[in-house]
């Protein structure tokens, strides 16, 4: 069995308040999260829906004595909710999505995520057509200087761009390794971090269009509740980056909002009504230090719930 670590696993079961019934569990993985909801609840019904084939065949293995509650999808998560009958969002009281790269994918050498790695890949779905390697060696310098200064937050991302440029007229990049040695070489560690960590980040976020995957999940949840067929749900996400954790926030918040007049409006004229419910963490949810201790790449989670309300009139 390979080690598997399910990050903030005890604190999504709590915050949810798990009474049973269905919940989408939109990035399955090795199905660790998937696993404590079964086992907390015997009336859970499971939608899972993953992207990577390989996490699906090793997460119905993990859940084969639950597989009469456990429904798979080769899915981005993106397209849980539009994959799902009306009939069944109504019965969904609970969903989770942990937005990051597994360790399974980060440890695999072929599947080119690692600093490390002689494959340049970062695809979590082996079928999409855009890959790092496709990224570094094709793209323009701005196109490069923009994901690394966007996606990456890299301060110096100019410098990092013309530094890929230059070494790709020499040879193209083939391997993780070439690009991690190339920073390594030119940026200093900070904060005890790799100097390629958020190059490689904003590669991973362009290639399998993270982001976008995100504001689409959301949005699509809205879309349910103002169609009238998700309510009373619970929903749990976890990130792992300022650029998605900002995302969520700014969902959660505009969900919140009970009065959606203009700011300069003098006085409230929508009816103020328009709230889908409340949020339920103030401030996110993070590892404990026992948890960081177990598994070092956790210490960059962060946990985010919201409660839909009653069913939208």
């Amino acid at each position: 069995m390979l080690k598997h670590y399910s990050v903030l696993k005890n604190e999504l079961t709590r915050g949810l308040e798990w009474q049973g019934g269905v919940l989408l569990d939109c990035t399955l993985g090795f199905g660790g999260h998937s696993f404590a909801f079964l086992e907390s609840n015997p009336n859970t019904q499971i939608y899972a829906f993953d992207r990577d084939s390989s996490a699906i065949a090793l997460a119905k293995e993990r859940l084969k004595d639950y597989a009469s509650r456990v429904c798979f999808y080769h899915h981005p998560f993106s397209h849980a909710l539009e994959s799902l009958s009306d009939d069944v969002l109504k019965q969904t009281r609970g969903i989770i999505a942990d937005i990051g790269v597994s360790s399974m994918q980060l440890d695999e050498e072929h599947r080119g995520f690692g600093f490390y790695s002689k494959s340049l890949d970062m695809r979590m779905d082996s079928q999409s057509p855009l890959s790092a390697q496709n990224v570094l060696n094709t793209y323009s310098l701005v196109q490069l200087e923009t994901i690394f200064r966007i996606y990456g937050e890299i301060r110096q991302s100019k410098k990092l761009a013309h530094l890929i440029v230059e070494q790709r007229q020499k040879q193209p990049f083939e391997s993780c390794l070439e690009l991690s040695n190339l920073i390594e070489r030119h940026f200093p560690r900070v904060g005890g971090l790799h100097p390629a960590t958020l190059a490689f980040q904003a590669l991973r976020i362009e290639v399998n269009d993270e982001l976008g995957e995100l504001r689409t999940l959301l949005q699509s949840i809205e879309n349910a509740f103002v169609k009238g067929v998700l309510y009373n749900c619970r929903v749990g996400i976890i990130s792992f980056h300022s650029l998605e954790d900002r995302i969520i926030k700014q969902y959660f918040k505009q969900w919140s909002k009970s009065c959606i007049c203009p700011q300069e409006r003098y006085k409230c004229e929508c009816g103020n009504n328009h709230a889908l419910g409340e949020i339920l963490t103030k401030k996110p949810i993070v590892p404990s230090k026992e948890e960081i201790a177990q598994n070092k790449r956790s210490r960059s989670a962060k946990l985010r719930i919201f409660a839909l309300g009653e069913k939208y009139e």
